[in-house]
């Protein structure tokens, strides 16, 4: 019987009952990582993030969980920091490389699926290691929008609100409970920060939260500092 410690060193290798060990280390790192929800409003998508500032000597700014892929699409982090960004580099190399060779924006489920096809390779190949980080990636194109959550393992889902890291469970509870079609971007924002005041158990500081949108005019922005506190007080307030 081959014990579970060398299923632990070859990541390329199943264990008897199927496993990949290495991959479900790196999904243990996502659901340590701070809270992360998305949510798919009318014409729109809207990412939140708890940046969760563990000192008051650090400055909010310089905590980075959500990034710019495109001018139209933007990505949200639960993890290691550090991978994803070396997978945003990779995505906004792929979407350069689609307007270049098409001169035109990239669909946002093309963009994903190469993402998570470099995802995939990490877990096939000796020498390497899955990366320890979940994206929500979130856009608008011809065909609307769109919100994919993607796994260390390199699948890909899409939703219409979900949620990754720490509070994954409590958010997709109260998203599952409360989320409607069709909502507004403001009631959109306030829904993803109550489900992030759930998640967090009231826990969570306003200059810890972010906020990024993309609506139908197609142009990815964060959201001022203060443009989020009206936001953070109209949802702590309800």
């Amino acid at each position: 019987m081959i014990p579970r410690t060398a299923y632990d060193w070859e990541i390329t290798v199943f264990s008897p009952d199927g496993r990949l060990f290495q991959v479900e280390y790196a999904r243990e790192a996502v659901k340590r990582g701070t809270t992360t929800v998305g949510i798919k409003f009318k014409n729109g998508i809207a990412l939140i993030v708890d940046k969760r500032i563990t000192s008051r000597l650090i400055e909010p700014n310089s905590i980075e969980k959500i990034f710019k892929i495109d001018e139209h699409i933007g990505c949200a982090t639960s993890g290691l920091v550090a991978d994803a960004r070396a997978l945003v580099e990779r995505a906004r190399l792929e979407a350069q490389i689609n307007r270049l060779t098409y001169e035109q924006p990239i669909q946002i489920k093309a963009l994903v699926k190469k993402i998570c096809d470099f995802k995939q390779t990490y877990t096939q190949y000796g020498g390497v290691r899955p990366f320890g980080t979940a994206l929500l990636i979130g856009g608008v194109d011809d065909s609307g929008a769109h919100l994919f959550a993607t796994d260390p393992s390199g699948a890909m889902m899409e939703y219409k609100a979900t949620a990754e890291g720490e509070g994954r469970d409590a958010a997709i509870e109260y998203f599952e409970k409360n989320y409607e079609e069709g909502l507004s971007r403001d009631d959109a924002i306030i829904l993803g920060l109550k489900a992030l005041i759930y998640a967090t158990e009231k826990k969570l500081e306003k200059r810890a939260v972010e906020v990024g949108i993309v609506d139908e005019q197609r142009k990815f922005r964060i959201l001022t500092d203060d443009e989020t506190e009206k936001y953070f007080e109209k949802a702590k307030g309800e």
